[in-house]
């Protein structure tokens, strides 16, 4: 874990492939845990401090995860999140054909908790569970895809991508190529600070952390 930024109001740091952001599993460690601990300390034993998950990344992802720090943070973030005006970019290695420079791609996806897989359907109305998920992608170079997720499904962009043709590097589970990780990584964030009302942005590039600020709207 890495902090990216942090104020009154949230948090955001980066979390390497392989963690949890959040886990039942009592004897594994996972990203919520840790920032706790990260914040009682800076407490100095002033009672327990409050945490709130804005949006989650799957365990072997990398990538940017936003915390709130107060309940207001977390609802006012939340309804970002919610109404679309929170941005979440995400970064891919791929194999197979990109059919086109750019594209968007619109599914029905069902989950499938027993095998924690999920899956594109034809049919939605046949299939009452199954929820609408939507991304656009743009090409970045020979193997790679810039992602703007615009819902967020369970594995939706490993699903999405896979299903058109594209596994991602290192995802066997939906047909990717073996490599030592899953090459997908949530690079960038962009959403209204909840305390101050400016546009934020925070990102990473290669391996480095790096925060922009625009102009308060």
């Amino acid at each position: 874990m890495r902090i990216l930024y942090e104020d009154r109001s949230l948090i955001a740091v980066y979390k390497e492939p392989g963690l949890a952001v959040q886990t039942k599993k009592v004897t594994e460690k996972d990203l919520e845990s840790i920032l706790l601990t990260y914040l009682a300390g800076e407490r100095r034993g002033n009672g327990r401090p409050e945490l709130y998950v804005i949006h989650r990344i799957d365990q072997p992802v990398d990538g940017i995860v936003l915390f709130a720090k107060n309940k207001k943070a977390a609802a006012d973030l939340t309804r970002q999140l919610t109404d679309g005006s929170m941005k979440k970019i995400y970064r891919a290695e791929v194999a197979g054909t990109i059919p086109s420079e750019s594209g968007i791609l619109e599914d029905f996806l069902m989950k499938d908790g027993r095998r924690n897989m999920s899956s594109v359907v034809r049919d939605p109305k046949s299939n009452p569970g199954a929820k609408r998920a939507k991304l656009s992608y743009r090409k970045i170079g020979e193997n790679s895809l810039e992602i703007e997720l615009f819902t967020g499904r369970h594995h939706q962009i490993r699903v999405q991508l896979a299903h058109a043709g594209m596994p991602i590097v290192g995802d066997r589970k939906y047909g990717g190529p073996p490599a030592e990780r899953l090459m997908l990584t949530a690079y960038r964030l962009n959403f209204i600070n909840p305390e101050s009302r400016k546009l934020m942005e925070i990102k990473i590039d290669k391996n480095e952390s790096s925060m922009e600020f625009d102009a308060a709207l």
